[in-house]
């Protein structure tokens, strides 16, 4: 459908046929279910880091003045969700010693599954198998990287906030940092040995995609929390949460696929035979990269 519309477009630009294939390519293998995959395993991590974070909250609502009310007001909550947030934060000062150690095994164990998810996604759309305990070695290195980026670009992030001037930076410097973190990511959960720039173009797909989506995340989730909770209550919360993931998910598998494309692009293709199930009566003439099958009646 997008082809029949676009396609005269894409024959003139080379970028238009290029996103034409990477939708394609993400509707043939099935990208959203891969997506929610993803999503479904950062859900889960998201638990043993909240006893995480309530160590960390813990420890610093018995050193700061109202930190629950800063909380709020930064979230705009209100009512029953500004009542449960207040809750927490007492709960979390009574039970900080505990929550930290649980969290960090917790975090630990749903990371690792956190990247199975995705590496199980670039599997799919290089159409490539695992490696067994190598992967979880490849993944633990991924956890440890990733968590050095991200407290190094929350460090600079806040040395930019001490001076007016230094804000102006503040976005390319999120947008290189965040470059930097993709190809990392795409580089260490590819089960393929391929070189660094064939990572690029995904990565900056991705840089720009989650920029996007953090500032979607800071203007429009607080709001959807706020008005969700409203009138779903808690459970609203949730709600705003796993659409955020989702499309964090989404953006992870369009910039894998994105990549696969321009290799194709650039290297070409090799076709093989697959093995299908034998169906009375239907001989199978074409089949896509994710083993469906397309037969005519005999």
């Amino acid at each position: 459908m997008l082809r029949r519309l676009l396609g005269p477009l894409a024959a003139r630009w080379s970028w238009l046929e290029t996103a034409i294939r990477v939708q394609e390519r993400f509707s043939e293998l099935r990208g959203g279910y891969l997506a929610s995959a993803i999503t479904l395993a950062a859900f889960v991590s998201l638990f043993p880091l909240l006893l995480l974070a309530t160590a960390v909250v813990g420890w610093f609502s018995v050193r700061s003045f109202d930190l629950a009310g800063r909380v709020i007001f930064e979230l705009g909550l209100s009512g029953d969700a500004a009542k449960a947030v207040r809750t927490a934060v007492a709960t979390a000062a009574e039970g900080r010693g505990i929550a930290g150690p649980l969290g960090a095994i917790g975090l630990l164990w749903s990371g690792l599954g956190m990247v199975a998810a995705i590496e199980y996604a670039f599997d799919e759309v290089w159409q490539v198998s695992g490696r067994g305990w190598r992967d979880k070695l490849r993944g633990l290195l991924w956890l440890g990287g990733a968590t050095v980026v991200f407290v190094g670009s929350f460090a600079l992030s806040a040395a930019l906030r001490l001076t007016p001037w230094a804000g102006l930076f503040t976005v390319p410097v999120a947008l290189l940092v965040n470059v930097v973190l993709w190809t990392w990511t795409l580089k260490q959960l590819t089960r393929l040995d391929l070189p660094w720039r064939a990572h690029f173009a995904g990565a900056v797909l991705g840089a720009i995609g989650f920029e996007m989506l953090k500032i979607v995340g800071a203007v429009y989730v607080p709001r959807a929390v706020a008005s969700s909770s409203a009138l779903y209550g808690s459970i609203g919360t949730v709600f705003a949460t796993l659409a955020w993931l989702l499309l964090l998910g989404r953006l992870t598998v369009y910039a894998a696929t994105l990549n696969v494309v321009r290799w194709e692009q650039q290297h070409g293709t090799v076709t093989v035979e697959i093995e299908l199930p034998k169906q009375p009566d239907v001989v199978p003439v074409e089949a896509t990269r994710s083993g469906d099958a397309k037969v005519v009646a005999t």
